[in-house]
């Protein structure tokens, strides 16, 4: 089942587009979702049972096409099989995109890089990606390099781990008691609120043409945000480019 997914304008690779009514990139619910059944992977993993778990996602993917609207690309730690599930996947019919193993990507600057921009490179404009498990500080870069949305469930995953959520920094509150006897829901909401102002952000920069300028400013937050920008412009200048306004 296709949802419509139009394009509004563009940021170096960033865009603004609308799906279901909705401006993009957004915060996605899984509830709210359709996603396809698939088989999970860990992302260190010998390439034999990637392929093997690559080759049962898209089975069960075509058997529940006409019930779901977001397939889950899976592959590991192989971008080949990563882009050839993506590729298979479209063929069947999926244009909206979950990208499996997001927190082991997060820890692994430069595979985040290869994958995400693989996966772009070689998807149909129309076809748009989602992220799970990101860091707020990270959804800049991570929208600058072509993600068009997050999955909620990561305010409920750092609630869990008793960490807070900021558009600069995770606080882990057993060790920054910023919020003392705050609940884990109470956690939770305040990491989907801060989620909520990061998504505002980068919807007005991409408006004023500075998500670049978002990106400088969040990369110095952790050592794998500063990893990742470097090896972004190091690696991927053209395809950086393709979508800059030169002035």
């Amino acid at each position: 089942m296709i949802k419509k997914f139009e394009i509004k304008s563009h940021d170096g690779p960033g865009r603004l587009g609308k799906l279901d009514g909705k401006l993009t990139p957004k915060i996605f619910y899984a509830n709210d979702l359709k996603i396809a059944p698939n088989q999970g992977s860990a992302y260190n993993i010998d390439r034999e049972i990637a392929e093997f778990n690559v080759k049962e996602t898209l089975k069960l993917a075509k058997e529940h096409v006409n019930e779901s609207d977001i397939a889950v690309i899976q592959g590991s730690k192989y971008v080949d099989l990563r882009v050839e599930c993506l590729k298979q996947l479209e063929e069947i019919g999926y244009n909206g995109f979950i990208i499996a193993n997001g927190d082991a990507l997060l820890t692994n600057p430069r595979e985040l890089v290869d994958v995400i921009i693989s996966l772009k490179k070689e998807a149909k404009k129309t076809s748009y990606f989602i992220f799970s498990f990101a860091e707020l500080s990270f959804m800049p870069i991570l929208t600058y390099m072509g993600i068009d949305g997050f999955l909620v469930d990561s305010a409920n995953y750092y609630s869990h781990l008793n960490v807070l959520q900021t558009p600069t920094k995770a606080y882990d509150l057993n060790k920054y008691p910023i919020f003392e006897n705050i609940d884990q829901k109470e956690l939770e909401e305040k990491n989907i609120e801060n989620m909520e102002f990061v998504i505002k952000e980068i919807h007005a920069h991409i408006k004023n043409n500075s998500l670049r300028n978002l990106v400088e400013e969040r990369s110095g937050t952790t050592p794998q945000n500063i990893s990742t920008l470097k090896i972004l412009d190091r690696t991927q200048m053209e395809y950086l480019l393709e979508y800059t306004q030169l002035f």
